[in-house]
Parts: C-alpha cells; sequence; structure tokens
C-alpha cells in the first residue's frame, strides 16, 4: 500500500500582501534610482525654466511699471482681459491665429500622411531615398531664407508670374503682387509651411509603418487587394493610434501658428490677415512697454491650449481611441 502524501488546497494558500501606498513607492523608487538619478537634472530644468516663470502671471493683474518693486505694483484685476476681449484687433488676430493654425493642421496631417503613404510603396530604395532627401532639406532651412525664397518666387516679375504670363493667365504689365492681397496669405502661408515642413513630418508616419506586420499585406494581397486598398485597409490602420496621438497634441498647439513666417512675410498690405497672437503681443505689449497687456494675452493663450489639449484628449479616451493620458 502505497504511503499518501498530505495535500494542500489551494484555498488554505496564503499568497504575499502586494505593499501599497508610500511602501511600494519607496521600493519602486529604491528599485529604480539610477533612472531617478537621471530624470533629476530634466525635472530641475522643467522647474526652473516651466514652473518658475509662472510667478510672472501675476503681472497680467497689475498695472505693472518695471522702475517698481513688486509690493508697489498697482492691482487692477481683470481689467486688461477686458480689454482684450473688447478690442477690434485682438478678436482680428484671434480669427488669423485659428484660421492659419487650422489651415497648418489640416494641409500638415494630409499632405504627410500622402506623401509616407506613397514613400511606403516605392520599391526602388535609390529613388526612395532621394525623393525623402529633396522632401526633408527645406525643413534645414531658417524661415529667414525660407520667406526670401517665397517672396521671390512671387514678386511680380517671379517665375509664378513669369508661368502665368506664358499660359495667357495674366497680361503684361498685370502681374500679381500675391503679397500684397491681404485674402491670399493665408493660403500663401500654409503652401509655405508644407513646402517646408511635409518631408520632415512623415518620418514618424514612416517609422510607425515599420512596425506593421507583413503578414497582414500578405493576406490582403491573397484576398486580392490592391495597392490603393492595402494601404486604405492596412497601411492607415495600422499608424491610426500615431495619427490620433500627433491630433491631439497639435489640436493643443491651436493658438500657436507661428511667429518667423507671418512677421516676415507679412507687411502693411496684408497685416488684417497675417496678424497672429504672437505679433500681436510683440506689436502692442512689449513694443509699447505695456509687459501686463502681453503677459495676458500669453497667459490666454496658455489657458486655451490646456483646455483644447484635454478636451481633445477626453474625447479620444469616450471614443475608445488611442490617447496621450
Amino acid at each position: 500500500m502505497m504511503d499518501s502524501k498530505p495535500t494542500m488546497s489551494t484555498s488554505s494558500l496564503v499568497l504575499p500582501k502586494k505593499p501599497k501606498g508610500l511602501k511600494y513607492f519607496g521600493i519602486k523608487l529604491i528599485e529604480q534610482r539610477v533612472l531617478v538619478l537621471m530624470s533629476v537634472p530634466f525635472l530641475v530644468w522643467l522647474f526652473i525654466f516651466k514652473y518658475m516663470p509662472l510667478w510672472g502671471w501675476t503681472i497680467a493683474f497689475q498695472d505693472y511699471k518695471p522702475a517698481k518693486s513688486f509690493g508697489e505694483q498697482k492691482w487692477i484685476g481683470f481689467d486688461h482681459f477686458q480689454f482684450l476681449f473688447q478690442d477690434e484687433r485682438f478678436i482680428r488676430v484671434l480669427r488669423n491665429t485659428l484660421a492659419m493654425s487650422g489651415i497648418n493642421l489640416v494641409l500638415g496631417f494630409v499632405t504627410a500622411i500622402t506623401l509616407a503613404l506613397l514613400l511606403n510603396e516605392v520599391r526602388k530604395v535609390a529613388f526612395k531615398r532621394i525623393v525623402q532627401t529633396v522632401s526633408y532639406l527645406p525643413h534645414f532651412i531658417s524661415w529667414v531664407v525660407a520667406a526670401s525664397i517665397v517672396q521671390t518666387t512671387l514678386s511680380p516679375d517671379g517665375i509664378i508670374n513669369q508661368i502665368l504670363l506664358w499660359t495667357g493667365f495674366v497680361e503684361k504689365g498685370e502681374e500679381i503682387l500675391f503679397l500684397g492681397i491681404p485674402e491670399y496669405f493665408w493660403g500663401i502661408f500654409g503652401a509655405s509651411s508644407v513646402w517646408k515642413d511635409v518631408g520632415w513630418n512623415t518620418i514618424v508616419y514612416l517609422a510607425a509603418m515599420t512596425m506593421i506586420d507583413p503578414a497582414q499585406y500578405e493576406a490582403a494581397e491573397m484576398d486580392g487587394a490592391g495597392r490603393i486598398k492595402r494601404m486604405w485597409y492596412v497601411t492607415l490602420p495600422g499608424i491610426k493610434p500615431v495619427i490620433i496621438v500627433l491630433l491631439i497634441m497639435n489640436i493643443g498647439y491651436l493658438l500657436e501658428s507661428g511667429f518667423e513666417p507671418q512677421y516676415l512675410l507679412g507687411n502693411g498690405m496684408n497685416v488684417d490677415f497675417s496678424e497672429n497672437l504672437d505679433i500681436f503681443v510683440l506689436k502692442y505689449g512689449i513694443a509699447q512697454g505695456n509687459y501686463s497687456l502681453s503677459i495676458a494675452a500669453g497667459m490666454f493663450k496658455t489657458i486655451i491650449s490646456f483646455i483644447l489639449l484635454f478636451a481633445a484628449n477626453n474625447l479620444a479616451k469616450r471614443m475608445g481611441e488611442s490617447r496621450l493620458f
């Protein structure tokens, strides 16, 4: 007769409790002490240059005079914010900022994704590298040089007017001064931004495409899907999380339409369409010594950007899509 060994039921097993709270945090801190030490310089930089300057927001509620100390400043509450929302110039630059940001957002996403899809389908490596290099180069040109190229191209004796003359769309002596027509500025800004950054913006999408399982393409090809259908049903869904995350981040920057292209391409003839929030702060705030007004405008831009970012992230969460946090 075989000796029977005592058995222990699984219900009688007592698993060690997982530490929680500060004790668990302390254990993880010790385990990951190298990573924590590596992050300390960044946290110090973040605190000094990103959080300490928030003290300056108090200037927006003062009639700030640089010669006076903090205790001597006159507090005026929300007067500067009331002035902003009642000022026609601020409403105009807010419209311009949103319009140019929207144009840049739509054109930037559509052109970058389209170019990335096309480059992903190129099988000749040499040709693909040439196209990538040519499309990347404008990104490394400063806006000072890029604006000069745009101005020369669109001038009355530039290549665009020469093409229009050659095709008969305009007559000699009736060349179009593109930068002198206010309604053209938003389109010029959008086209210039696409030309400068479309190649650079494709990098993240091309990187995301490399993570797609090749078996999906093989299965789609066996089912009779052509290149266009493979792009639509395999590639685009594969990079959808990246698109959603980048879209959320860009929505948070809707009030950041830029400064250099508007400042360099803008002039007295198109100022009603080229002036944005950053130029408004420079022209009517810093240049005139009205620092409180400039802080109020910048504070408004930051708060609205935070609201847009959290709203877009929350919307993506409700829809079951990828999100930032």
